[in-house]
């Protein structure tokens, strides 16, 4: 356990602590876990209005320089090359295994013109990650890491109602994509994207300004201040994966359902297809001439018992055949559900297994993902 006195704390710590958040660590930081009106209220809050939640913790990075599309495109299974200006992706760095060191969002910020691809990591994973990135492209691009930036995420209906009061022009902004914006002299860069399964928006900020800019945005009336917890709840019920918990080193794209990551130009053909870490396990997989022998699946409870993470899954046989990643009781779904890898012939929709709670059979369901259909603002 991290002592207290260990542990870094992000430019709104002040404010965690002055709004009543109950502060855990997390990622070597001191974070909110929950406010006083608690979990729950806080994923319906964010369900129904609009959710703040500091993820400042999370590493911020810029790649610059003519060959920096194409060298961050040698690190990952993903279109980095043909991604236009202004425009954001998934990305998946992997290591020569084909197994995932950490999923991250980039923006191509216009480098082609002497811009730069804006870059957001883990926060456990930034300095490793960093580390990574120098050593297999440094020498082909400048790589600029910004771990003192500040970074808010606005998520929820109504986010873009009580954001747009305060950075007008950001409604026009769709699922995806970022602009820059100023506020009070500070440099913004907004992206209309999240980790919610909601519409909403991330926020990179100097860290000087992130205090000021956080009390505006919950003065409006449809925000409230939104913990860890929460963070979690509704990651899960988005389908989205966590880093540490469903994807890891040992896990693959495909392994992982993260095919659609995989752009088509990367896969099948071409001068770009392949010549990734890892290219030729997981262009087997894809292609089924070594296919995958584990799959992340969705699960819904039959009953209502919470199934968390490292809970075997059983066959009607009682044998393992699979694990748990992520659980817990959903709000807005209403039933337990989970993540977990599972054998490749008992993940198909539908496929009932057994968790085993506490040596108790707790029968559950693959299920078709997200448990919550997403709402993103696609324009």
């Amino acid at each position: 356990m991290t002592a207290a006195a260990d542990l870094l704390t992000t430019p709104l710590n002040a404010l965690h602590i002055e709004l009543g958040a109950r502060m855990v660590p997390f990622a070597g930081y001191s974070m909110p876990v929950q406010y006083p009106a608690g979990l729950v209220a806080e994923h319906h809050h964010t369900r129904t209005a609009a959710g703040l939640f500091d993820v400042s913790h999370m590493g911020q990075l810029c790649l610059s320089g003519p060959d920096a599309a194409a060298a961050f495109e040698s690190l990952m299974p993903v279109d980095v090359m043909g991604l236009g200006v202004n425009k954001q992706r998934y990305g998946l760095l992997l290591n020569d295994e084909g197994g995932i060191i950490d999923d991250l969002m980039f923006v191509n910020r216009d480098v082609a013109k002497g811009g730069d691809i804006f870059v957001i990591v883990n926060g456990a994973c930034k300095h490793g990650d960093l580390a990574h990135i120098q050593e297999r492209m440094g020498s082909r691009c400048t790589i600029t890491p910004q771990f003192d930036r500040a970074l808010l995420a606005l998520q929820g209906p109504q986010a873009v109602t009580a954001l747009q009061r305060l950075l007008p022009g950001v409604e026009k902004l769709v699922f995806m994509t970022g602009a820059a914006f100023e506020v009070d002299g500070a440099d913004l860069f907004v992206t209309r994207s999240g980790y919610t399964g909601e519409d909403g928006f991330e926020i990179s900020l100097p860290a000087h300004a992130a205090e000021a800019f956080a009390r505006r945005l919950l003065a409006q009336p449809e925000v409230k201040p939104i913990g860890l917890g929460a963070r979690n709840s509704l990651r899960l019920e988005a389908g989205l994966c966590l880093y540490g918990n469903d994807i890891d080193t040992t896990t693959t794209p495909v392994e992982a359902g993260l095919n659609w990551a995989m752009q088509k130009v990367r896969r099948t053909g071409g001068a770009r297809a392949g010549g990734f870490p890892g290219a030729e396990k997981i262009l087997a997989q894809l292609g089924g001439t070594t296919p995958a022998q584990r799959l992340r699946v969705g699960l819904v409870g039959l009953e209502r018992v919470p199934v968390r993470e490292h809970v075997e899954l059983h066959n009607d046989a009682g044998q393992k055949v699979g694990e748990v990643t992520s659980g817990l009781l959903a709000p807005t779904a209403d039933q337990p559900v989970a993540l977990a890898y599972v054998q490749a012939e008992y993940a198909p929709a539908g496929t009932r297994l057994n968790a085993m709670v506490r040596g108790k059979a707790v029968p559950m369901e693959v299920s078709a993902l997200p448990f919550v259909p997403n709402r993103y603002f696609r324009g």
